[in-house]
């Protein structure tokens, strides 16, 4: 599968209306986008803690409220085209996701998330198996498979290489770490990985994502390793030259 980071964020400012509605027409199969709670409950797409990023204004995401939030402009950072974009709420995304499409969602902060999340799943009348939630946090992975099993939930990390040269964390504490939380698959960023990682992860009945991958020929060596999905900030660009090569051109990477 080919998954808009944050919607078609290159093209589109990221995690916004625009973005995901982008990411569709370039045919991607599935979105991922950030989620936060807000002081009145609601959820809503922003990938910081605060608005800063997109805004320039700095107001933290838990202490405000949707309609505090709904004041901001968050296209016009990107360019003036999007002028007048506002952070959506989760509700919002879900509405734009086409028939037989999926998203991914990425949960920041705390488990506290969790019911409003599975509320909001239900009234969106999307199917189990079009949504997939996503977090580094694995308290928040371990509660979601506890309160609502029947959705597929992947441990996200990062890849760092140590002063000893040892590479974290390491395919035990992985796999430990996946059979305790209960996740369905990890997922991880694209460096410092190898093919033997990914068939030790794949070859214990667990699904293996990578992130955040614009280039073809990275997006290439992925594919033939057998990741489940690739995520990316250029999802039409990523799926001509996996799929449609002669279309894509010969650069490797999409430009803004």
């Amino acid at each position: 599968m080919i998954i808009a980071h944050r919607g078609a964020s290159i093209d589109a400012p990221e995690n916004t209306i625009p973005a995901f509605k982008l990411a569709w027409e370039q045919g991607a199969d599935a979105i991922e986008g950030d989620f936060h709670k807000t002081k009145d409950e609601q959820i809503v797409c922003i990938h910081n803690k605060d608005t800063y990023k997109v805004s320039g204004r700095k107001l933290k995401i838990r202490n405000s409220t949707l309609e505090d939030l709904r004041e901001l402009d968050v296209g016009e950072y990107h360019s003036a085209r999007y002028t007048g974009t506002v952070i959506p709420t989760i509700a919002e995304v879900f509405a734009t996701i086409p028939k037989g499409k999926k998203i991914f969602i990425e949960i920041k902060g705390n488990p506290s998330i969790i019911p409003n999340l599975i509320e909001e799943i239900k009234k969106s009348g999307l199917g189990k198996e079009q949504v997939t939630v996503i977090s580094f946090n694995k308290k928040v992975i371990r509660v979601l498979k506890s309160k609502a099993p029947q959705y597929k939930a992947l441990w996200l990390s990062s890849f760092k290489k140590e002063k000893s040269g040892k590479i974290r964390p390491s395919k035990k504490t992985i796999l430990s770490t996946l059979s305790h939380i209960k996740a369905d698959g990890f997922s991880s960023n694209k460096d410092k990985i190898d093919e033997a990682l990914i068939k030790a992860v794949m070859e214990n009945g667990y699904e293996y994502h990578v992130w955040t991958v614009d280039e073809s020929e990275i997006a290439k060596r992925f594919r033939s390793w057998g990741a489940n999905s690739i995520t990316t900030n250029v999802p039409g660009y990523l799926r001509k030259s996996l799929f449609e090569p002669d279309a894509a051109g010969s650069g490797n990477k999409q430009p803004r």
